[in-house]
């Protein structure tokens, strides 16, 4: 027994929601499904945008106190202790909603690619997007048709996914202190694209909608963040001319 089986009972609920839709849409139900679950977690969102908020709204001067008490760990603490006290912050602001959705995420995971629920066949996975079974694999498709229904949907996830490695690359970039590992994190956001190589075409329908929702929904509750400077370029001394002696 899995650990993520305790989720099972969710998954049977979720599926016969989805099996709702179905009737009318077939392949559209899991869109339309994902939407309304990522639209009932946009108070979650708002939550984590907040304390997103915060912690770059504190950051320059969390940077300040590291350097001020460099190597005293101990008045470090004291220090940001005091910091995020008068802010009326906390430095695990927004965490809480981020891990609180992760449950929900693990149902749509496991409703779009176990083959089973409850010893019958998943029939959500028979339906079809444009003539292929939604349980289909990329190894499996057949014929240039199929594969250009796995090709177009790897297009749009890798699109949605430049725009988030823009956003984070903007964020390292305005960043005071530079993390370790942090020049290559941006490039994390093509991931899901190599993952959905790896799950049924329900499945990668389902990253694409979650990940055009979090990229939509990110746009909107930033919208008034200011605009992240780009890197100040050194200036260009010009030489002035000497007359030939």
């Amino acid at each position: 027994m899995s650990v993520l089986s305790i989720f099972d009972p969710a998954v049977g609920l979720a599926h016969s929601a989805v099996a709702a839709f179905a009737q009318f849409v077939p392949a559209a139900a899991i869109v339309l499904f994902t939407v309304c679950m990522r639209l009932a977690l946009h108070p979650l969102a708002r939550a984590a945008a907040r304390g997103e908020r915060s912690r770059t709204r504190l950051a320059p001067q969390v940077a300040e106190l590291q350097r001020t008490h460099k190597g005293r760990p101990e008045q470090l603490q004291s220090a940001l202790a005091e910091l995020y006290r008068q802010e009326q912050a906390s430095p695990f602001a927004g965490c809480l909603p981020m891990l609180v959705q992760i449950p929900f995420f693990s149902v749509m995971y496991r409703l779009f690619t176990l083959p089973t629920l409850h010893g019958a066949p998943n029939d959500l996975l028979g339906h079809r997007l444009f003539g292929v079974p939604l349980g289909t694999h990329l190894g499996a498709a057949h014929g240039p048709a199929q594969l250009a229904v796995f090709g177009a949907l790897y297009a749009a996830l890798a699109a949605v996914g430049y725009l988030a490695f823009r956003r984070a690359r903007q964020a390292a970039a305005a960043a005071p202190q530079q993390q370790p590992g942090a020049a290559f994190a941006p490039y994390l956001a093509f991931g899901t694209v190599l993952f959905a190589a790896l799950v049924p075409l329900a499945a990668a329908l389902y990253l694409l909608t979650t990940s055009a929702w979090t990229a939509a929904e990110r746009a909107w509750l930033h919208r008034d963040a200011p605009a992240v400077p780009g890197p100040a370029r050194p200036a260009v001394r010009q030489r002035r001319s000497q007359p030939a002696r």
